[in-house]
């Protein structure tokens, strides 16, 4: 039998790319990090990176277990929440599970699942299965789940004798009353990142909460040393600075109401986010859209590979940045 092969599944954050190959400058709006990081006082220590870091994170495991309340045996490490996803599905799933996922949602799900052998079924109709993963608040569209309800997928995902998989990686930019993170159960899972809330994508740092079993699973299934010794350094220094996070809250549902007003001004809808981001609905498709920002110096997540093919999703950035891509909309938009 023919082996399948898989597609990479496509991210903003390309201004690298784009600036590599097309030679421009951009303002990149396809990235949703914060704006308005704390401030984070950190250096690399020279020393640090000639020794293999300790593959058990004892220190970081237990700085993040202090700080949400947690037992060091109940938190896992990762290159960035991506890992997480990896190692958690080749932990829990086994050839021809299914797993429930509600569309338009990160991608990395689907693909997770299916290159352990699962079936991914999609929407209101389809069941929990061994996995159902859920994104809060969601990308692209920055929708937050209470956590009443976000308990009760738990209760029913426990019941089914299944996983809820609580990807939480814009909760600290959101709500962080909507967590699940201090929740100890056997049927639950929750992926936190610090890229977005401390704006560092460079550094992939990733961690979870779950049972000690898995968790012991999961850290037999990580490839050894996933977090580098810089990474681990800056998270060390960035958690203590979590509280620090609700100025950048505070800050950031200013700029998206401003942002979302200069929107509606240009005949626009947008999704009501509670995240840094908004999912933008368009009158023409969205790779035509793109294209035209892209000219003006101005990148844009296009949602066609969310299955949106009228949509982009912007990150909302600073006063003069938001300017910046209304400008842009209204030059490009018919």
């Amino acid at each position: 039998m023919k082996q399948r092969i898989y597609g990479r599944v496509l991210h903003g954050g390309t201004r690298k790319w784009v600036q590599e190959h097309d030679g421009r400058e951009v303002l990149d709006f396809s990235a949703s990090l914060n704006p308005f990081p704390p401030r984070v006082d950190w250096s690399c220590d020279q020393a640090a990176v000639s020794m293999y870091p300790d593959d058990r994170y004892e220190a970081l495991r237990g700085l993040v277990a202090r700080t949400f309340g947690r037992k060091p045996e109940e938190v896992t490490v990762g290159n960035g929440s991506i890992e997480l996803i990896r190692v958690f599905c080749r932990a829990v799933l086994e050839s021809g599970d299914r797993v429930r996922i509600d569309p338009p949602t990160f991608g990395e799900y689907a693909l997770s699942a299916e290159l352990c052998g699962a079936r991914v079924q999609e929407g209101d109709s389809a069941q929990a299965g061994r996995i159902r993963f859920l994104c809060n608040p969601n990308n692209p569209d920055g929708a937050l789940v209470p956590r009443d309800r976000t308990m009760s997928f738990l209760e029913e995902c426990g019941a089914a004798g299944g996983y809820l998989f609580l990807d939480e990686a814009f909760i600290e930019l959101s709500d962080p009353a909507a967590s699940l993170a201090d929740v100890r159960d056997p049927s639950l899972f929750v992926s936190r990142s610090l890229t977005k809330a401390f704006a560092v994508p460079g550094l992939r740092i990733g961690y979870g909460f779950a049972d000690p079993d898995l968790v012991e699973q999961m850290e037999v299934l990580r490839l050894p040393w996933s977090v580098n010794a810089v990474a681990e350094q800056f998270a060390m220094a960035a958690i203590p600075r979590l509280p620090a996070l609700e100025e950048s809250r505070r800050r950031i549902r200013e700029e998206r109401a401003w942002l979302e007003a200069r929107i509606r001004d240009l005949g626009l809808t947008c999704s009501p986010s509670s995240a840094n981001y908004l999912l933008l609905h368009l009158p023409v498709p969205a790779p035509t859209l793109t294209s035209r920002l892209l000219l003006q110096g101005i990148l844009v997540r296009d949602c066609t590979s969310f299955g949106l093919s009228r949509s982009i999703r912007v990150a909302v950035r600073t006063r003069e940045e938001n300017r910046r891509l209304a400008e842009a909309l209204a030059a490009c938009v018919p």
